[in-house]
């Protein structure tokens, strides 16, 4: 189906595609929820999102494999995915995960949901591609949303000693999985974005379970009630079903919409964690919010299919 906007868009696919993007934005609440119920820490946490969501990318990569038309990677290329895998969803998850301890669920999402800008910086810093008139005001709006969400949220969490660490941990995961991104546009139309995910994926959690083995707890699994059922909402819930609803929504309503769709996420994350979590909400928030919303969709609003659905399962 066409991306452009003109056309009608089907009901289910716009359904399917508005509850994918509010399941991924489930995340940061299981995670703040994991945190307030047991005593368990980031490593430990995400080793268990990875471990259950495994078979379903094992699956996948042999799926994809098994198909006549797979394309077979070379030396490099294998090299560079699992590299891109180690970077975008191990360290960058990692950083997240870390962040969320110390910053609430609203202001993670926001910081977080700057990736597509800085992928805007890094392609035009390392691939010399032209920043235009309408990334310029989309980067102005998105910044001053940030900078005003911010403020708002230092005002209610200034007793917070590690607001600021918690703050830098998220921008790190912002940065990370922009590079992952960045590298993924430029290896994903030759290998397929379902072979990529796979792959990368899977390169992701060897590392997890690397860290895991050398500065991990496996006691830690045994001895907090309730922590397998977190690893298994994060890992079901929030990260295998809605990344194929985002597929099915790439098929039925075309990538533009499903962009401007899931600009849901960082507005369904603030309302969760208000009803949820018992966070705090501040017109500066809202307004922030709909700032970074505004500069993001227009960011991607050209964005090739192939690159949506890893963006929004951030």
């Amino acid at each position: 189906m066409s991306s452009n906007t003109k056309q009608s868009i089907p009901v289910a696919g716009f359904v399917v595609t508005l509850v994918g993007a509010i399941l991924f934005s489930t995340k940061a609440i299981i995670v703040k929820l994991a945190f307030a119920g047991t005593h368990t820490d980031a490593l430990t946490l995400l080793t268990l999102r990875m471990l259950f969501a495994l078979p379903f990318y094992l699956v996948a990569a042999f799926a994809v494999s098994s198909r006549s038309s797979n394309v077979k990677l070379k030396g490099k290329e294998w090299a560079f995915v699992l590299a891109l895998g180690v970077l975008g969803y191990y360290l960058s998850s990692l950083f997240d995960f870390i962040g969320l301890q110390y910053i609430s669920a609203g202001l993670e999402r926001l910081i977080l949901f700057l990736y597509p800008t800085f992928a805007v910086f890094i392609n035009a810093y390392f691939f010399k591609q032209k920043i235009s008139g309408v990334q310029r005001v989309a980067l102005l709006l998105t910044y001053a949303g940030i900078a005003l969400a911010y403020f708002g949220e230092l005002a209610i969490d200034s007793s917070n000693p590690n607001f600021y660490f918690g703050s830098f941990m998220v921008f790190l995961c912002a940065t990370t999985y922009a590079m992952y991104i960045v590298g993924s546009g430029r290896v994903i139309p030759r290998i397929g974005s379902t072979k990529f995910t796979a792959y990368a994926m899977l390169a992701a959690t060897a590392g997890i379970f690397v860290h895991f083995a050398i500065a991990g707890d496996t006691a830690k699994f045994q001895a907090e009630h309730g922590l397998w059922l977190y690893g298994v909402l994060l890992a079901v819930v929030a990260t295998v079903i809605p990344s194929f609803m985002l597929s099915y929504g790439l098929k039925s309503v075309g990538s533009n919409n499903v962009a401007i769709i899931s600009g849901i996420g960082p507005v369904s994350t603030i309302m969760q964690a208000y009803f949820i979590l018992g966070e705090k909400i501040v017109v500066e928030q809202l307004i922030g919010t709909a700032l970074v919303i505004a500069g993001v969709i227009l960011i991607g609003w050209k964005r090739k299919p192939a690159a949506v659905v890893e963006e929004v399962a951030a």
